[in-house]
């Protein structure tokens, strides 16, 4: 595995919507599993390919502490419910932390590294990571959706893990 660069705003790379992964093989999960590398080395919860300059449908989170790695592979959003306003950073904005609002639920439909579908339901704080990564891969990045910028001593220690 292996730690990539993650690419920083402004790059075009960040605002152009990706393309749907069509090939399920070595190349794939060598992507994923540098990813999650990637975003553990930079102490984030969630990161999506063209943060490591791939132009590819394919996102990561894992909220830790006990919970799945969800691998998402040309994510679809069926539904979501709720609304909640909460912080949020992202690995490409060092630094740049806002209040953005999200649905406080959401359902996804995606693909396994190996292509199977799954579906998957979500809330809160893990709810905000996959529709955070899903905006990546659509070209739609957070600094967009901030209604209030924070200033990084306003956030607690725990709460300084990246999106």
């Amino acid at each position: 595995m292996t730690i990539r660069k993650i690419v920083l705003h402004p790059n075009k790379i960040l605002t152009t919507p990706t393309k749907k992964v069509t090939e399920f093989d070595e190349k794939l999960a060598t992507l994923l599993d540098d990813m999650y590398e990637t975003m553990l080395d930079s102490d984030g919860i969630g990161i999506a390919a063209p943060q490591v300059g791939v132009s590819l449908r394919v996102a990561i989170v894992d909220l830790g502490e006990g919970e799945d790695i969800i691998e998402m592979i040309n994510p679809e959003v069926i539904d979501t419910e709720g609304e909640a306003i909460e912080v949020e950073g992202c690995l490409s904005f060092p630094e740049l932390y806002g209040e953005v609002e999200r649905p406080y639920f959401v359902q996804i439909k995606a693909q396994e590294r190996d292509g199977t579908w799954y579906e998957l339901e979500a809330e809160d704080y893990e709810a905000r990571a996959i529709l955070h990564e899903i905006d990546h891969l659509d070209g739609v990045l957070f600094d967009s959706k901030i209604l209030r910028v924070v200033d990084p001593s306003e956030l607690e220690a725990d709460e300084e893990e990246l999106i």
